[in-house]
């Protein structure tokens, strides 16, 4: 059955908060509010969960699913290697709008789509968020709408889409930025800026002491 909770009254978002840590658990999908858009989530090791999001949504395993960590140590677990350069974006720029590419660590016992050995990971700067993910550990999350139809920005945006395919939708009122956050890949030495969202070219080339052409496609 599906349930939303009001994540603005404090006894709400508690209860909340242990009814999506038991459907993540149980393999189900849950909605909850990020600092860009609304997502939705599940267990990020359990291929059939992730499997699942990616019927809802109706998205193809050609777009693999991101991950959103609760802490910035946890990039250290799921990572082959951490550039230098994706530690000092997540310095300046985590918990934030900034998600980043790097090879994933091959011990991974994932299936988030065809990434050809890459994820992609973020830490959103949300309190509902990161107290989900700091009880479940990582998460695929997407955005929570129909593929190609435009990304929720609320809890009721989120449900109009998904409805029922979702068990638990955590309500945090509209999202702060409404659009998706920056994507920089970081697989290759020349870093490079695949989506550019609330954190700028400018502010990404000036951490990394770049040109900003330099991260243009």
């Amino acid at each position: 059955m599906t349930q939303t909770f009001d994540c603005t009254d404090e006894t709400a978002r508690s209860s909340g908060i242990s009814a999506a840590v038991s459907a993540v658990r149980g393999g189900r999908l849950v909605v909850l509010p990020t600092d860009t858009v609304y997502g939705v989530g599940a267990d990020a090791f359990d291929p059939a969960a992730v499997a699942a999001l990616l019927a809802a949504k109706g998205r193809g395993r050609d777009m693999p699913v991101p991950v959103l960590v609760g802490s910035w140590q946890t990039i250290d677990g799921l990572a082959f290697v951490v550039p230098d350069a994706a530690r000092e974006l997540i310095s300046a720029f985590w918990p934030g709008a900034l998600s980043i590419v790097v090879a994933q660590a091959p011990s991974l016992l994932w299936d988030l789509g065809e990434g050809n050995g890459t994820v992609m990971v973020r830490m959103p700067l949300h309190p509902v968020a990161i107290e989900l993910l700091r009880e479940v550990g990582p998460l695929a999350v997407s955005s929570a709408n129909i593929s190609g139809q435009p990304p929720a920005v609320t809890a009721d945006d989120a449900r109009h889409q998904l409805g029922d395919l979702v068990e638990i939708y955590l309500d945090a009122g509209p999202s702060a930025q409404q659009t998706a956050s920056t994507i920089v890949d970081l697989t290759k030495a020349t870093p490079r800026i695949l989506r550019e969202g609330p954190v700028t070219t400018r502010e990404i080339a000036d951490v990394l002491g770049v040109d900003a052409d330099t991260l243009q496609g």
